[in-house]
């Protein structure tokens, strides 16, 4: 099994780390991380028995494959550091914003590399990641980062020029759905629903939903109409949804996000 190493180990690394541990894909003690923040990192090697780095060169030089996970405005400043001692290993990008073509002129041609769009449900075993067609690992390292992230959740290949449309949908789309989520929890609260209660029947409404249309491919329009009765209380909430803009401030809210 190859070493993994996480540059960055923000909210989303720390979900992919923590998801790849927790599924049996790898063990804790073939991933390694570094981070600035070394609460980040004493908490993920507390909780997952990863391996803590004392630098990025550090963590390079004992992995096979390296994830960077950082900020885009320190993507330049981390290559400068590792650039020389990557050699022809690979290198994972969940940066947003880096593509295939970006890397290409960062990393020596012996570098191969590949962008990917995770979310943060990987965490759980249930994340949507997307892979960027357009890449330059070898078919086996592909073949083993598909796998990593199909055990973590879903994954979908995309060519370039979709990826970040892709990612306003399931990257910036898990924030969305908890705000949906809040809400019809804090219309159960106003109904007189326990808080717990409300959260409950909330988010198992909407992971329900979610697999059945799913798993039936069904249209949700179709899917939609078959819980509403004529004149019943279904329709006239979805009434209430229509007649203040819910519709479009979802389809604004990915636009706006891309």
């Amino acid at each position: 099994m190859k070493k993994i190493g996480f540059i960055g180990m923000g909210n989303m690394a720390s979900a992919i780390a923590g998801g790849i541990i927790k599924s049996n894909f790898i063990k804790g003690n073939r991933v390694y991380a570094f981070d600035i923040d070394q609460e980040k990192l004493m908490k993920m090697n507390h909780e997952f028995n990863l391996i803590s780095c004392e630098s990025e060169i550090d963590l390079v030089e004992k992995v096979d494959l390296v994830v960077l996970a950082i900020k885009p405005n320190i993507v330049d400043e981390v290559i400068v550091k590792i650039k020389d001692k990557l050699g022809d290993k690979a290198v994972i990008s969940i940066v947003a914003g880096y593509d295939n073509e970006k890397f290409n002129q960062l990393l020596l041609p012996s570098t191969r590399h590949l962008s990917v769009m995770p979310n943060t449900p990987a965490l759980v075993l249930k994340g949507m990641t997307l892979l960027e067609k357009e890449n330059s690992l070898t078919v086996t390292e592909l073949e083993f980062v598909v796998e990593m992230f199909s055990s973590i959740g879903e994954v979908l290949i995309l060519p370039s020029y979709q990826m970040k449309a892709g990612g306003s949908i399931s990257g910036c789309g898990p924030a969305f759905v908890y705000m949906f989520i809040e809400a019809m929890a804090d219309g159960g609260v106003s109904l007189g629903l326990p808080r717990d209660v409300a959260y409950k029947l909330a988010s198992q409404t909407l992971i329900g939903s979610g697999m059945m249309q799913k798993e039936t491919a069904m249209h949700p329009g179709i899917l939609k109409d078959q819980v509403c009765s004529p004149g019943g209380i279904t329709i006239k909430g979805v009434e209430a949804l229509e007649e203040n803009g819910f519709r479009n401030a979802v389809i604004k809210a990915v636009k706006e996000s891309n």
